[in-house]
């Protein structure tokens, strides 16, 4: 058969379409919510703690976010002084009322869920890169029927930290964190739409593929008015 220059145009100009890459999806993210995610958050959650996968006790939690990294919880009764803090890279956890540590331990899962929305988008990039997530590696799959996003993997079953992100939402539906033989896990279910944004409102949190803990939201209250004054643990107390 003889093929003609036309057809060798044809042949030798076409590509097929180029797809998205962790980073496109990151700025798509950015360009979807930033400006118009909610500034601060506030929720109870019922708290189930698990041992081999049996359910061991349960407790209320109540939680306070200003994005982009502050995180206060109150552990059961807010009277008896008892809970964490983070701030930023620190963290603080307080048992009746005084401070017992003070680490360096920052919760990712802020940044992840909202606080990317509140730092220049520079930042963010390189942040991902400081939390091990490489945005050179991506590709698409799907979690219970849904399509997503991976950013951090090029494919199932990568043993390489990564975020999952809902197609149509643009929202991280689960999370692996590898270090050395250590595999965490932590699924983000059931979004409830709260103004121009979403929240997860069902947890699952896994080590080596065992159920450690479950969250449940209730109440949660968009744009609250937070008194900065409780996420400063010098003031724990007083």
């Amino acid at each position: 058969m003889k093929i003609f220059p036309f057809a060798l145009l044809v042949l030798f100009s076409f590509s097929p379409p180029k797809g998205l890459t962790s980073t496109e999806v990151v700025k798509k993210m950015y360009n979807r919510y930033h400006g118009k995610w909610h500034t601060s958050l506030a929720f109870n959650q019922t708290t189930g703690r698990y041992r081999n996968d049996s359910l061991i006790r349960t407790e209320t939690w109540h939680e306070r976010i200003i994005y982009p990294d502050l995180l206060r919880i109150d552990f059961g009764d807010e009277t008896l002084g008892n809970g964490a803090i983070y701030k930023g890279d620190s963290l603080f956890v307080f048992r009746n009322h005084k401070v017992l540590q003070a680490t360096k331990g920052e919760n990712e899962l802020i940044f992840f869920l909202g606080g990317i929305y509140f730092k220049p988008y520079e930042q963010v990039i390189s942040h991902f890169a400081d939390l091990h997530i490489d945005l050179a590696k991506f590709h698409e799959t799907t979690w219970k029927g849904k399509a997503v996003y991976v950013l951090g993997a090029d494919a199932d079953g990568d043993k390489l930290t990564q975020l999952w992100i809902d197609k149509d939402m643009l929202v991280p539906v689960r999370y692996f964190k590898y270090d050395k033989d250590l595999k965490e896990e932590v699924t983000f279910e059931d979004q409830q739409k709260l103004n121009n944004g979403w929240s997860e409102t069902n947890c699952k949190f896994y080590i080596n593929d065992k159920l450690l803990q479950t969250e449940s939201y209730h109440n949660l209250v968009t744009n609250p008015v937070i008194d900065k004054s409780v996420f400063d643990a010098k003031l724990i107390g007083k």
